[in-house]
Formats: C-alpha cells, structure tokens, sequence
C-alpha cells in the first residue's frame, strides 16, 4: 500500500462512496419539471399550451324544463285556456251575533243636535298639567352695584391684597444660610473618650455545635493520585475524514 503514515496508522482507499465526494445538497432540492405549464423548467424551452373548455350552454330561446316536468294541456304560452265551468259547493255558514234592540237605544239626546239650544258651559276640574308655573315675585334679583362688574352705574376702582411673597419680602434670606435643624447631631465619641461597650449574646446550645460532620466512611483513600503515582489510561477519540489535511513534521 502507498501513502504516508498519519500517526501510528497509514491511509487507505475507501469501500464504497463517501458522503463528502459529493457536492450536490442531495435529494432535498427537486429539479423542475420540463412538462406542463406551472413549475415549468426555466432554462428549457417550453412549447405552447392549450386549453380545452367544456360545452357551451344552450342559447336562452330553446330553455325548457324538459322530460322531468310534467305541463298540464289546459296551460298554453298565453295563460290557462279552459271552458267554462260551474262549482257545486254548500250553503255558506251563518254567523249568529246578538244585535241591539229598540229599547238600547235612547233618543232624548239626540235633541240638542235637532233642535236649538242655549250655550252651556261644563265645569271641569283644572287639569294638573294645564296649571301654569309662573315664577313669583321672589324670583327675580336686580343687578348689583357694588364691584367692577355692573350694569348700569359706575365701577369705583378695586383693589387685591395679595399674600407674602417668598422673593422680594422683608424676611428674604439673602444668604441662603441653613437652620440649626439643617445639621445632624453629632456624637459625643467624636470629640471626648469613649468608654468600652459590650454587647449581650444569646446563651449557647447545652449540645455544642450541632451541624453535621462527615464521618471516616465518608473518606475515599484509594482515589488519591496527588501523592501517589497513577495507572495510564486510554480515551476513545473520533474518526477523522479522509479530506483533512494530516500534519506533516519536519525530519
């Protein structure tokens, strides 16, 4: 076999094909078709295309219903041409309805619209909604005379008085100086001996310190390889591809 030695192995010919031969991006792209009319193969010449319809409807003046409907004789393009005929049917039913008598009706009012008669005049009570609610004497206030907003009469001249003005008063603090609350307070430790201080802690458990602590079982003595020397171990690699280039030192 031909070849230089990779390492601690020599190349070799491959069995069968290798995917990295290839430069196509493989089936997942489809090649267009060069038949039909849509997806068409841009780059090959496409013949002409035609397109068969179906039939054509039949013209409005030879429309009929046709075999499935059956037309009476008597019915012809003008209307219903039919002789004369006469219905035996029975007597129609008679409604019976209670009419008033002579004695319901009462012809003595009929006088003031027979015979003339002096005017009268009904009495009625008022009615509540015809009840005019016209505004009293108390109602109605006269314009006043007094500020700048009158009527009919002179205005005097009116004067505001305003507040105290923050900027521009007698009490204005042009110097912008702080108050005595403006400063904390300050320590006494800051300027004179402090005395010690001590503080109060709660009272320890009567058991000591109760966390928990790993015990000799815990310890593993045979896993030490910081003091002691180490057995050599083997690691599976990866498969390199054939394509890459080996490294070549120089002899």
């Amino acid at each position: 076999m031909d070849g230089a030695w990779v390492g601690t192995w020599r190349p070799h010919r491959p069995r069968g094909p290798v995917l990295a031969q290839f430069t196509s991006p493989g089936p997942k792209y489809a090649i267009l078709g060069t038949t039909g009319h849509l997806a068409h193969n841009p780059t090959k010449t496409k013949a002409p295309a035609y397109s068969i319809s179906g039939a054509k409807l039949p013209p409005i003046s030879s429309c009929s219903p046709g075999p499935r409907y059956f037309v009476p004789p008597a019915i012809t393009r003008n209307g219903k041409h039919v002789s004369p005929a006469q219905n035996i049917c029975g007597l129609p039913k008679i409604k019976t309805e209670i009419t008033p008598g002579p004695s319901d009706y009462a012809t003595e009012k009929a006088n003031r619209h027979v015979f003339k008669r002096p005017p009268e005049q009904p009495m009625a009570f008022r009615h509540k909604e015809a009840q005019s609610q016209t505004p009293g004497p108390g109602t109605y206030t006269l314009p006043r005379l007094i500020g700048p907003n009158t009527t009919y009469t002179t205005a005097s001249p009116c004067y505001t008085m305003v507040g105290k003005r923050k900027r521009g008063g007698f009490a204005e603090d042009l110097a912008r100086t702080p108050g005595p609350a403006a400063f904390p307070k300050v320590e006494v430790d800051v300027f004179k001996a402090r005395s010690p201080s001590y503080t109060a802690a709660s009272k320890a458990g009567a058991g000591g310190d109760r966390t928990v602590k790993p015990g000799p079982a815990d310890y593993r003595v045979g896993r030490v390889t910081l003091t002691k020397p180490e057995a050599p171990a083997s690691t599976f690699g990866i498969r390199h591809s054939l394509y890459t280039t080996p490294l070549i030192l120089p002899p």
